[in-house]
């Protein structure tokens, strides 16, 4: 049965909500699991675990620069669709989709050249030693081959959410997310692949995924379809939506600068111990992101379509549900971990040395998780809004006006362990950049529900004068 268009402004927000998160929720979850179990699987590698986990830590940055670069066209172009269906010009929606799915096959072809040539200097950079290097390359040598199955199952995946079939979305990664699973211990173990076999097993498997996305973007129950007339770029398309999209792109992008900055701290007051926890605390903090996000793309479909058609109540509605779940979510996780930090560590290593490093560490980098509901809903919001500016302030604020400089800052002033000193400095741009985002957030929301109330009521006045006439 196909469903109703106009749905997202019609159903209860509550029922809406809880319809649309949990399959986004869910899919961000399994959609961790593609990189995570790499991880966990590497690390119980016979002999060699310890420095292959670490040596496919330091590809993370990379890696976060594949998916952030989805982002930049789909997580821009997805809201604004949304907001096109609100209005109920689906014209210039699939315009959107079409000009964003080009988008990402040129950045694709781009980046992998990028990555295949430089991906050793890359690492490099971003904190490998002599000890891990050549386990991050044999990794990353086979990844680059898959980035355009990882750009066009996350982007087009974006399209799907935002029209409010968010189980399609969510088996969209858990097809590739199973055979990642099977695949893994096949190739890593079974053929003797070890890393190589990793990073096989993952992009044989987002190739899956992404013949699931396409497959669907093209068929009949799609309400957008991707249509080679609107393959054409036009700049009125194109440059609002890498707007709205510049915010995610900065913060998925940035961890690779800031892995970098956290690796060479580390590297120099801990050594390979310190920047493999590193490892371990960046895959706890996803586990914890991702739902969030997960909670975020629920409510974008609901939040843009209404804003799209001046519903200011509703789009109201949705945030305080989205805060709500996001702040129960957050510090029932930072609970958890600050009472259990040694699970979370035993789930990437069995070396002890490692183990008893990470969970000291995770304590201190995770300590401010507990208000991650808050800067994620009002981020997620502001993008939800189309709103660019204020969606890049947030994301430039946290990333670099504080948590860069302050990865060098404190061990210099803090008087203890120096490596303890450079983890602190996350919990501690958190709590700034937190409190910064909702005193922002506060301000311009009550400014865009006046201005929806404004317009709601004009039009309202407009259609009652024309129907006297």
């Amino acid at each position: 049965m196909t469903q109703d268009k106009g749905f997202l402004g019609k159903e209860p927000v509550g029922k809406l909500l809880l319809r649309l998160a949990l399959p986004t929720v869910t899919a961000q979850i399994i959609n961790m699991l593609y990189n995570i179990v790499d991880r966990i699987y590497i690390g119980h590698i016979p002999e060699i675990g310890d420095k292959a986990l670490t040596g496919v830590g330091v590809c993370m940055p990379l890696i976060m620069i594949v998916t952030a670069f989805a982002a930049f066209t789909a997580y821009g172009g997805a809201p604004r669709a949304s907001i096109f269906m609100g209005k109920e010009d689906y014209n210039t929606a699939e315009k959107t989709l079409g000009n964003c799915f080009i988008i990402q096959i040129i950045i694709s072809v781009l980046l992998t050249i990028v990555l295949l040539i430089w991906n050793r200097d890359f690492l490099m950079v971003f904190g490998a030693s002599e000890n891990t290097i050549e386990y991050g390359v044999d990794y990353m040598n086979i990844y680059a081959l898959g980035t355009i199955f990882v750009q066009l199952t996350l982007g087009m995946n974006a399209f799907i959410t935002a029209q409010g079939f968010s189980k399609t979305g969510m088996l969209s990664v858990l097809i590739g997310a199973v055979a990642n699973i099977i695949l893994d211990p096949v190739f890593i173990f079974g053929f003797n692949m070890g890393v190589q076999g990793a990073a096989l097993a993952t992009i044989i498997s987002q190739a899956m995924s992404c013949i699931w996305v396409l497959a669907f973007l093209l068929g009949k129950k799609t309400h957008l379809r991707l249509q080679p007339k609107y393959f054409r770029l036009s700049r009125t398309i194109v440059l609002p939506s890498l707007a709205l999209g510049l915010s995610t792109f900065i913060m998925q992008a940035s961890e690779s600068v800031i892995s970098v900055c956290f690796n060479a701290s580390l590297l120099k007051y801990g050594g390979d111990v310190a920047v493999g926890a590193m490892t371990i605390l960046t895959s706890v903090m996803q586990f914890a992101m991702l739902p969030l996000q997960g909670l975020g793309q629920g409510a974008q479909p609901i939040i843009s379509y209404n804003y799209g058609a001046h519903n200011a109540q509703r789009v109201k509605a949705a945030f305080k549900l989205l805060l709500k779940a996001s702040l129960v979510y957050s510090i029932l996780l930072w609970a958890l971990v600050m009472l259990f930090p040694q699970a979370f560590a035993a789930m990437f290593t069995n070396n002890a040395q490692l183990l008893e490093f990470t969970q000291k560490a995770l304590r201190i980098y995770m300590a401010c998780m507990f208000l991650f509901g808050i800067q994620i809903a009002c981020q997620m919001t502001f993008t939800s809004l189309g709103n660019a500016k204020a969606s890049i302030i947030v994301a430039v604020t946290r990333k670099f006006i504080l948590l860069i400089p302050l990865i060098y800052i404190i061990p210099v002033i803090f008087p203890g362990d120096k490596t303890t000193a450079v983890y602190m400095a996350e919990p501690v741009a958190d709590f700034i950049a937190v409190t910064f985002t909702a005193i922002l957030f506060t301000f311009q929301f009550r400014k865009v529900l006046r201005q929806m109330s404004a317009s709601g009521s004009s039009a309202v006045s407009d259609s009652t004068k024309n129907k006297k006439k």
